[in-house]
């Protein structure tokens, strides 16, 4: 497709195509403003089933993706340097980037149900993880495919929490976070791993993820052109904080909510959550080594690269 793309001039019906092909996975993504499937699934799913949409779906979109636009869509990149634009793939994604990024931050401050905050915040990270593609080469798709990995691992212990609070007090509203610090200590410490990575705080994976990211944008390019991106998306960073602060304000700080009667968990429930417990632990360590030794990931993506 790229070969061909070389000798053919960019005609209405393929640019056409290429649009759509964007708005195809733009929808996958749940970049804004093709995100409004996120938040009700993200919800209303079982969390098993909302926890494999919010990352191995979006995983595996991003890296189709990524092909598509650098090696298919490749001789119509154009440009979204701020400097000289030029039509092409490439503005398009930078658009979408930076809707998603300030429509995904500023819609999950005012959620008052956790799963709809994580549904936000992924359009918003959606949104960080198109800069890779935005900044195109080779250094960007491994960006995208670092920053892509550590987001799948670091939500999937998210919905991990999620889903014991929902068993223990029947919902997962904010209110019912209220307090885990004194029922579960273990727990609360993951989701503040959690929580930290996402919002890209060190030394956690996720500050790395967005490190990579931003340094790709801001090398593509002559004279920093993406820096306009780059920028927007360190204010999302930082808007996304206080959201992700407000749910270890509530996890820390909070009175504790209602729990199911003791009596109703019999000995076989107690220890089937020995497993899923564990297996959030490991994802929190994952998180946490990630951020300590990111090299070693990355490296292995980048000699995976042609």
């Amino acid at each position: 497709l790229g070969e061909r793309l070389m000798t053919l001039p960019i005609e209405p019906l393929l640019a056409a195509g290429i649009v759509m092909t964007l708005i195809g996975f733009a929808f996958k993504i749940a970049a804004a403003p093709f995100h409004l499937w996120a938040p009700d699934a993200y919800q209303g799913a079982p969390v098993s089933t909302a926890a494999f949409i919010a990352s191995g779906s979006k995983v595996a979109s991003f890296v189709v993706l990524g092909k598509i636009v650098l090696i298919g869509f490749g001789p119509a990149h154009g440009s979204a340097d701020w400097q000289a634009l030029a039509a092409g793939w490439t503005p398009l994604l930078a658009l979408l980037a930076a809707l998603s990024i300030l429509l995904g931050n500023f819609v999950a401050l005012v959620q008052k149900n956790v799963r709809r905050l994580l549904a936000y915040s992924a359009v918003a990270h959606a949104g960080y993880t198109l800069l890779g593609l935005v900044a195109a080469g080779r250094d960007g798709f491994a960006a995208t495919l670092f920053y892509t990995t550590i987001y799948g691992l670091t939500l999937i212990g998210a919905f991990g929490v999620v889903a014991f609070v929902r068993r223990e007090t029947g919902g997962d509203d904010l209110r019912d976070f209220a307090g885990l610090r004194a029922r579960s200590p273990l727990l609360a410490g993951c989701m503040a791993v959690f929580m930290l990575s996402l919002a890209g705080l060190p030394p956690l994976a996720g500050f790395f993820g967005k490190f990579y990211l931003f340094s790709a944008a801001l090398r593509a390019g002559p004279d920093h052109g993406l820096l306009w991106l780059v920028a927007l998306a360190l204010f999302g960073s930082l808007v996304s904080l206080y959201y992700y602060l407000i749910v270890l304000k509530v996890i820390y700080l909070g009175e504790a909510a209602p729990l199911r009667m003791e009596d109703e968990r019999d000995d076989f429930e107690k220890r089937a959550d020995f497993l899923p417990r564990m297996t959030v632990l490991v994802l929190a360590g994952i998180v946490l080594l990630l951020g300590v030794l990111p090299g070693a990931l990355v490296g292995r993506i980048l000699a995976s690269l042609p």
